[in-house]
C-alpha cells in the first residue's frame, strides 16, 4: 500500500503542513524537523506525486484576503501584519479590496474558481451573504474582526472582539458622564455585521440606563470614512440641535464628526463629547485626543493567521476566538 503525506506526518510526529513544506523545499522548517521527516521519506522510498506537487505550487502562494471597504484604517495594519506572518511561512497573499456594499462571499467564490487559494481571510462581512452562499466554499476560512459563531459552518472560524459589549461600553461611558442627548454615527445595519452588532450594543446601553433612544432621530447611517462621518454629523446636528455627545462606530468617522462639530461653531468636548471606535494611532494625534474603544489589532492579526494555518496544515476544527477590548479615555469627552 502506497504511503501518503499523512502517513509520513503520523510517523515523523510533525504536522501535515510541515511535511508538505519539507517536500516542497520551503525554508521555514527547522533542521531537526527536516532531518526527521526526510528519514521517514527515505525509509519508505516516498516520491511526491508530480501532479500534486504542481498543484501545490500553483496555490502555495494562495492565501486570499478579502477586505471590505478601502477606507477602513483599522484593516491596513492588520493586513500588513498578516502578510508578514504568511511571508515568513513561505506564503504570499492575494489581496482583494471591495466596496462596503459589495458581496464578499461572491467575490470569494470567484477567487476560488480563478485562483484556487488554500485559505481565505475576510475583513468585514455581511452575515446574510454567508448564509445564502458560503456553502459553495470548501476551503478553510476566517472572519477577521467579525464573529462567525452564529453561522456554524465547519470551515469558517473567526477572531473578533465582542462588538456588542464594546459599543455598549462606549455609550455607557457617555451616559455615566451625565449625557442623555446622545447621537450615534454607524454603518448600514442591513449590510454590515459590525454595524448591526454595535447598534445592538448601543440600544442595550440606553435600555440598561433607562435612557430613551429613538433610532430615527439619533442614528445616522454612513460609510466608515472621514468625509462620510463629516456628512453624517451634519445630519445629526440638524436632527438633534440639543445634542451633547456622539458615539461614532469608527475612529475615522469620529474625526470627520469632530470637524463637522467645529465647523458648526461648537467645540469638542466643551459643547459635544465624542467617542470613537478602533483605537487607531490617528486618534492620539488629533486635537482633542480621541476617546475610543481600542481593538487589539496585533492579537487579532496573529490569531487569525495562526488559526487559518492550523486548519490548513493540521485539519483543526473551527475556532470562535474573542479578543478583549479596552476603552481609552482621551480629551474628546467630558462630564456634564
Amino acid at each position: 500500500m502506497a504511503i501518503t503525506i499523512k502517513d509520513i506526518a503520523r510517523e515523523s510526529g510533525y504536522a501535515v503542513g510541515t511535511v508538505s513544506r519539507v517536500l516542497n523545499n520551503h525554508p521555514d522548517v527547522s533542521d531537526t524537523a527536516r532531518a526527521k521527516i526526510m528519514e521517514v521519506v527515505e525509509k519508505h522510498h516516498f516520491k511526491l506525486n508530480s501532479n500534486a506537487k504542481h498543484l501545490k505550487q500553483q496555490v502555495s502562494n494562495g492565501i486570499a484576503i478579502i477586505v471590505k471597504g478601502s477606507q477602513n484604517m483599522l484593516f491596513a495594519p492588520i493586513v500588513e501584519q498578516m502578510q508578514g506572518m504568511l511571508r515568513e511561512k513561505g506564503l504570499a497573499c492575494l489581496i482583494y479590496y471591495i466596496n462596503e456594499m459589495e458581496n464578499e462571499v461572491e467575490t470569494a467564490v470567484r477567487v476560488c474558481t480563478e485562483r484556487r487559494p488554500v485559505g481565505i481571510m475576510f475583513l468585514g462581512c455581511n452575515l446574510s451573504y454567508f448564509q445564502k452562499r458560503f456553502q459553495a466554499i470548501h476551503i478553510p476560512c476566517v472572519l477577521v474582526t467579525n464573529s462567525a459563531r452564529s453561522l456554524e459552518y465547519t470551515n469558517l472560524s473567526s477572531v473578533s472582539i465582542d462588538d456588542t459589549e464594546a459599543a455598549k461600553a462606549a455609550v455607557s461611558h457617555l451616559i455615566e458622564n451625565g449625557h442623555r442627548e446622545i447621537g450615534i454615527l454607524g454603518g448600514h445595519i442591513e449590510n454590515s455585521k459590525v454595524a448591526y452588532t454595535r447598534y445592538i450594543g448601543c440600544k442595550e446601553a440606553f435600555e440598561s440606563h433607562n435612557v430613551p433612544f429613538s433610532s430615527e432621530k439619533q442614528y445616522i447611517e454612513s460609510l466608515f470614512g472621514m468625509s462620510d462621518g463629516y456628512s453624517a454629523m451634519q445630519q445629526l446636528l440638524q436632527k438633534m440641535p440639543q445634542i451633547t455627545a456622539v458615539f461614532a462606530m469608527s475612529d475615522v468617522m469620529a474625526v470627520g464628526a469632530i470637524r463637522a462639530i467645529k465647523d458648526s461653531g461648537r467645540k469638542v468636548p466643551e459643547d459635544i463629547s465624542v467617542v470613537g471606535f478602533d483605537g487607531l494611532e490617528l486618534g492620539e494625534f488629533i486635537s482633542p485626543k480621541l476617546t475610543t474603544i481600542k481593538q487589539n489589532r496585533e492579537k487579532i492579526a496573529q490569531r487569525s493567521v495562526e488559526i487559518l494555518l492550523d486548519t490548513i496544515d493540521n485539519g483543526a476544527g473551527v475556532v470562535y476566538e474573542t479578543v478583549p477590548f479596552s476603552i481609552i479615555v482621551g480629551e474628546s469627552t467630558k462630564q456634564l
